[in-house]
């Protein structure tokens, strides 16, 4: 594959990211002009679920982990291609997760020094562990023996989930979050404070990280069929194999769930295989449409999010986008009855973080951990 950038990952990428860069609240807003059945379920869909269940807000971190996934292959190829050994391929591998490991913590308020308080979990250390443990994975066994890995992490912690509990936990539910070992795991071992619960559970926290592993490996299963030259399969074929793998999903979830219910602050194997078919399912759709069918000119929105993804992520936490929105926007919100209000806030907010990600872009400026 010559062009070594698939444009599709930085537009699926973006597009996912935009649902944290205020489109899911822009969706709220407008459904709210028009109240009914459909219109609230749409909103009830733009939050997480409280425990068991999926809405689409649930689907936004592990799509991200996914996608990480499937940049790995290319990445591993062009590391290999410009002679890379492997101490060094590694070391690469683990500064990554160590980078993501420290920008979380920064995230959660390392700087502040209040290390009792600090919260040590966090999203990018779930997707600094998650990646790293695929990628050891990739580079060291072919892929049978990683796909009965996957397999096995699944199976094993399905039942690890569904009969243990919290051993300091009377007659703990082993399925719930006062009772789940997961919790109880980092009640031991993680250090700070833990999100929920008053300090007793923490949804990206320790055991939880080892089926994580699983939706990264997923996408990089994804990513090495995309790899296949041409002349191997067709992109048509590539994407009816993603829409495949997808689908299987859909029915191994569908099984398993009276068992195991989708979860997605246990990362319970179920939600693994339910976020696994949507993630499938979006990265043949966008694959089919951008790289195979070269219909690109649309994808600039979106890519200009998804090349700078992680920085938009933490910018939100240290930049005041918000007050630079009111700036702008609120006096022309204010021409408007209190619920467009919100609509034209909303819209603000994302037209002020996509035209500072499009500055960088234009800059060629990229945060690259």
């Amino acid at each position: 594959m010559k062009n070594q950038r698939l444009m599709s990952l930085d537009a699926l990428r973006g597009f996912d990211m935009f649902f944290i860069m205020g489109l899911s609240g822009l969706v709220v807003s407008l459904c709210n002009l028009w109240p009914g059945a459909v219109t609230d379920e749409i909103a009830h869909q733009m939050g997480h679920v409280e425990w068991n269940g999926l809405a689409h807000h649930d689907t936004i971190f592990p799509l991200f982990l996914f996608l990480a996934g499937v940049s790995f292959p290319f990445s591993y190829a062009n590391q290999t291609a410009k002679g890379m050994t492997r101490p060094q391929i590694y070391a690469k591998i683990f500064r990554r997760a160590a980078m993501l490991i420290f920008l979380g913590l920064i995230y959660n308020g390392l700087l502040n020094f209040d290390f009792e308080n600090l919260r040590c979990a966090s999203v990018l250390a779930r997707i600094g562990i998650a990646w790293m443990g695929a990628a050891l994975l990739f580079i060291n066994f072919g892929i049978k023996t990683r796909a009965a890995v996957c397999a096995a992490i699944l199976i094993g912690y399905g039942l690890l989930s569904a009969l243990v509990g919290a051993p300091d936990v009377a007659d703990a539910d082993p399925l719930s979050r006062e009772g789940c070992l997961v919790g109880y795991i980092d009640r031991l071992f993680l250090p700070g404070r833990l999100i929920y619960d008053d300090n007793r559970f923490d949804p990206e926290g320790l055991l939880s990280a080892v089926p994580a592993v699983v939706t990264a490996m997923l996408g990089m299963f994804a990513g090495e069929l995309i790899r296949l030259p041409k002349e191997r399969m067709s992109g048509q074929k590539k994407t009816l194999v993603m829409l495949g793998a997808g689908a299987a999903l859909i029915v191994i979830t569908l099984l398993a769930k009276g068992f195991v219910p989708v979860n997605k602050m246990l990362w319970s194997s179920t939600f693994v295989t339910a976020v696994g078919a949507y993630s499938f399912i979006m990265m043949a759709v966008f694959y089919y449409i951008i790289d195979v069918r070269g219909w690109q000119k649309w994808t600039l929105v979106f890519r200009v999010v998804g090349m700078n993804s992680i920085t938009i992520y933490l910018a939100q936490r240290m930049v005041s986008f918000s007050s630079t929105n009111k700036f702008l926007f609120s006096g022309l919100a204010g021409l408007f009855p209190e619920n467009m209000e919100r609509v034209v806030m909303n819209l603000g907010y994302i037209v002020v973080c996509w035209l500072f990600l499009y500055f960088l872009y234009r800059k060629n400026t990229f945060l690259k951990v």
